[in-house]
């Protein structure tokens, strides 16, 4: 059974690399004609360009594994069921789960794989792809602002604000905080609001206070309902990137920023619906071999599927897995459905799928 195990195992590794790479170049090509017209308006370098596409290669590679791991799936076995390997295998007593066992322990592997890459590694690299982007190649200057959990803005009079959260739209801020510097880089005044919206007179601050501090070192509080807010960028260069993205954020960070957020009463649907959804997402792998198995079992005994079938198949199956799943996150996004249904509610659909399939053969 070892060698049976590591010969199925080699087999279908064989063909995952062969699908992978494929996929990997086909997304590759299509990405990069359709950028670098672009990049070269931009008159970039071939070497910014290039490292580019390097440090967005990882979060390609997790898009793209787990139809690679189906179609993989769908052809090893196909291509065993068309060389009557698995009617052989049958004929000597090996069940069909003994058969599939080798198939789900490595979509397992890949899964995991996938995780440390959606937990730790594609944050980074997404992050310094953007700037690589937007400095290097774009030859934009970066604004005054640390990208970070809790952005920074750099305002003139030596001014410095500090935002809790801002809405997708742009239109809104919350949770402000300028403070006022002297030319001796001594703190002045201090002005917390609940909000800042954009209106068309400009950016207005609402319920808030401002401290100011007193040279004998006294404090006098001026509370306001509304005060304008001297603030250069408008929506759009906040909807363009000055707040984080959560793929920019580990799971860790994420995980830290959404309780931070709930304990401070704002509404964390969006982000723990993101949350779930990039644990979720790696496990596809495993549900995607279970109905890979499920479906390619169910033809043995037909003379195989042909490769053809089984590429035709994945794309399928694919298409409606990434439908089904970019629907449930939206509803998650807007509230309509539990951020923790709407990230696991597509594995538990195309699993329930697979296994009924599963259980069908093997009956």
């Amino acid at each position: 059974m070892r060698i049976l195990f590591r010969y199925l195992v080699r087999e279908y590794l064989k063909v995952f690399l062969m699908c992978f790479a494929g996929l990997m170049t086909v997304y590759l090509v299509v990405d990069f004609f359709e950028k670098v017209r672009r990049f070269i308006r931009f008159d970039a370098e071939a070497a910014h360009i290039l490292l580019f596409f390097l440090l967005r290669t990882p979060a390609i590679a997790f898009q793209i594994a787990p139809l690679a791991v189906l179609m993989a799936t769908l052809l090893t076995l196909g291509i065993l069921s068309r060389n009557h390997e698995i009617t052989a295998m049958r004929s000597c007593g090996i069940s069909l789960y003994r058969t599939a066992l080798p198939f789900l322990l490595c979509s397992v592997v890949i899964a995991l794989a996938l995780f440390l890459l959606s937990a730790v590694v594609i944050p980074v690299t997404n992050a310094q792809a953007e700037y690589v982007k937007t400095v290097l190649i774009e030859k934009k200057n970066p604004l005054a602002i640390l990208k970070s959990i809790r952005p920074w803005i750099q305002l003139e009079n030596q001014t410095l604000m500090n935002i809790e959260v801002m809405e997708p739209d742009g239109l809104t801020l919350r949770g402000l905080r300028l403070y006022r510097l002297g030319s001796d880089f001594r703190l002045l005044e201090i002005s917390e609001a609940k909000l800042a919206r954009f209106t068309t007179e400009g950016w207005v601050m609402e319920d808030g206070v401002t401290r100011v501090l007193l040279p004998g070192g006294g404090v006098r509080t001026e509370p306001f309902t509304t005060k304008p807010l001297a603030l250069s960028h408008d929506p759009a260069d906040f909807r363009a990137g000055l707040s984080v993205d959560s793929e920019e954020l580990t799971l860790r960070t994420l995980r830290m920023r959404i309780e931070r957020l709930r304990q401070d009463g704002y509404q964390v649907a969006r982000l723990l619906t993101e949350y779930h959804g990039r644990i979720a997402f790696p496990f596809v792998s495993v549900v995607m071999a279970v109905v890979g198995i499920a479906l390619s079992l169910k033809r043995t005994g037909t003379r195989g599927g042909g490769m053809a079938i089984g590429i035709g198949q994945a794309l399928v199956i694919g298409f409606l897995y990434w439908t089904t799943h970019s629907v449930a996150i939206a509803l998650g996004r807007s509230g309509v459905m539990a951020p923790l249904l709407a990230g696991w509610v597509s594995n538990l659909l195309f699993l329930s799928y697979g296994t009924y399939l599963y259980l069908k053969v093997s009956h």
